[in-house]
């Protein structure tokens, strides 16, 4: 997930996108996204489909 947070954040920044606007998108606290940013929480799957969404980003899951 670490890799994940460290996407989201870059992507976010990139596009000059705060945290309390991607979190407003995402119908999360501020405070969640950061600690998702940092790798410390989790997101729902529909949360994390909202704010991959937002930034233009899509995950490939692969299986072993």
């Amino acid at each position: 997930m670490k890799e994940i947070a460290q996407t989201i954040k870059e992507r976010r920044q990139f596009l000059n996108i705060t945290q309390t606007e991607l979190a407003d998108i995402a119908g999360i606290s501020v405070r969640s996204l950061k600690s998702i940013e940092l790798g410390k929480a989790n997101p729902t799957l529909s949360v994390l489909e909202k704010i991959l969404d937002t930034l233009g980003l899509t995950i490939k899951i692969k299986v072993k």
